[in-house]
């Protein structure tokens, strides 16, 4: 029994991982529908466009899927939704603020469904801009190091309106205005530098430290809102320490 229990626990993280890629997979489908609808369908004259395919290939989501959410999204092909972006605000529990971005066709199913994860998991959805003040929407672009130097990037990039290049290890990241982000995008074409993924981010402008009971609390909260087919991106103030990391995955 120990062996067919074993596998049971395999497959089921198999199956728990490919619900989480086929989501993943969902939310790029809809982005690149999305962007195809506001700034055309041709790629090389829609950089939102441009990004939102070559990330979706990076996460090896099939190539047809891909092009058929561009025909629907440039009205080449019949079938698109009537997506829009809509934002809720709370907190979870230990007072950690977030901000949950959705893109749908349905407001009342999302606001549904983000309110029910909150209530379920101790949290409490709140007024608009009852957080939204304690972050500021940024433009992140990250990029493999390879022979990349700090130097290098910083020459690249100041110009454009980088605000700021930070190490992530395997990696660089470039912090900018939300505004400059197609700026900083093009002086990286420009000087020839790949990027692996050029985004917005929401950044906070205070921090809530957790311990490991408050990290499990916040990450139960955000997997329950990403459930929801609706919910495209999750951001929170919260500070978890590499310690309280290797204690959760103990």
């Amino acid at each position: 029994m120990a062996g067919h229990s074993k596998w049971a626990t395999t497959k089921h993280k198999k199956a728990a991982n490919d619900a989480k890629r086929a989501k993943e997979w969902a939310k790029m489908i809809k982005n690149i529908e999305v962007a195809a609808r506001t700034g055309g369908g041709d790629p090389a004259g829609n950089p939102t466009l441009d990004d939102m395919i070559k990330k979706a290939k990076k996460a090896s989501v099939p190539n047809d899927n891909i092009e058929r959410a561009r025909k629907r999204g440039s009205g080449e092909e019949s079938g698109g939704a009537d997506w829009e972006t809509v934002v809720y605000e709370g907190y979870a529990p230990g007072g950690v603020a977030l901000i949950v971005e959705c893109l749908t066709d349905n407001r009342n199913r999302a606001a549904s469904d983000v309110r029910s994860a909150f209530n379920k998991n101790n949290g409490n959805m709140a007024d608009n801009g009852a957080v939204a003040y304690l972050f500021e929407k940024k433009g992140v672009v990250e990029l493999p190091k390879g022979e990349l130097t700090e130097d290098d990037l910083l020459m690249a990039v100041l110009d454009a309106g980088a605000e700021e290049v930070n190490d992530l290890g395997e990696k660089f990241e470039v912090v900018s205005a939300f505004t400059d982000l197609m700026n900083v995008r093009t002086a990286l074409v420009d000087a020839e530098m790949e990027y692996d993924s050029a985004d917005q981010d929401y950044r906070a402008s205070t921090t809530v430290a957790l311990d490991a009971d408050g990290a499990r609390k916040l990450f139960r909260l955000i997997d329950a809102l990403e459930e929801s087919d609706d919910v495209q991106n999750v951001y929170s103030n919260a500070d978890i320490s590499d310690e309280v990391m290797a204690e959760l995955d103990d």
